[in-house]
């Protein structure tokens, strides 16, 4: 009789993986096939979005390219990859909240041009805002107090959370965890 060491039979199920085209930082998305969903609607250019932008374990390669034309740079026309980690993290917040709402943009991408104008003009505008790389946005829920959605942010642990209450609105990132603004 062949015994065979837990180690021989994961080189075999590691040899078959790889076999059928998979890697090891792909199996963890196998095992999560929920559906995931995102709805926003861009204040700035009225377009409104609600799409199923990860399927089986996937992100869908269209429903990203329609939320990077949604949450373009208004301004210039600019699109820019927004990272799939900021739709995950919109959706857990959405959930937290219990609502079915849209999302409402105040600015999702912005170009190295618009950020540099806006920082001209307003010390809440970093120099280096994650929001040129696409892991950032500024929203509001129309369903949800701004407090509330705060509050909500805060409790994933999940990045950066800013509290605007005076302009209306929460800033959320996929970077480090820190927090500004009324805690």
């Amino acid at each position: 009789m062949v015994r065979h060491s837990r180690r021989d039979l994961l080189k075999v199920g590691m040899g078959s993986a790889v076999a059928a085209g998979l890697t090891l930082a792909a199996a963890p998305a196998l095992a999560d096939v929920s559906a995931r969903s995102v709805a926003f609607h861009n204040l700035h250019t009225g377009e409104s979005l609600n799409v199923v932008y990860r399927e089986g374990g996937s992100y869908v390669p269209d429903a990203l390219a329609a939320v990077n034309h949604v949450l373009r740079d208004f301004r210039t026309g600019d699109v820019h990859p927004i990272d799939p980690r900021l739709l995950d993290l919109l959706t857990t917040l959405s959930a937290r909240v219990d609502t079915r709402g849209s999302f409402q943009v105040i600015s999702g991408y912005r170009s190295p041009a618009t950020n540099a104008m806006l920082h001209a003009h307003s010390d809440g505008v970093a120099r280096s805002s994650l929001h040129m790389e696409g892991l950032a946005i500024d929203i509001r829920l129309a369903d949800v107090d701004l407090d509330r959605l705060h509050r909500a942010a805060l409790s994933l642990g999940g990045g950066g959370v800013g509290y605007y209450p005076a302009s209306d609105f929460v800033h959320v990132d996929v970077g480090r965890v820190r927090h500004w603004g009324a805690a």
